[in-house]
């Protein structure tokens, strides 16, 4: 039961990637992403494209990386690699 329950609590923390917005925008749209929605998107490419890799690729290997590649931004927050400022809140203007 104590796995059972950190697994829920995980799941719980996880969730909070749904209300973390990315600095990007989604194609075509002024709404921006958020890291829920991008980290889908990844997974989705990883499938599609995997058949185009000029190595072989472990599929399932790079979907669970895909899938927790963003998860420190729930305490960090979604921020460029070398960010110096550490803000980016007129990045776009």
């Amino acid at each position: 039961m104590e796995r059972l329950r950190k697994q829920l609590e995980f799941i719980h923390e996880i969730d909070k990637l749904k209300y973390i917005q990315r600095k990007t925008k989604l194609f075509k749209s002024n709404r921006h992403e958020n890291d829920a929605e991008h980290s889908w998107h990844l997974a989705m490419m990883v499938m599609v494209l995997a058949e185009h890799s000029n190595e072989p690729i472990d599929i399932l290997k790079v979907l669970k990386m895909v899938l927790i590649h963003d998860i420190v931004e729930i305490d960090a927050g979604d921020t460029f690699l070398y960010d110096t400022s550490k803000s980016h809140d007129n990045w776009n203007e």
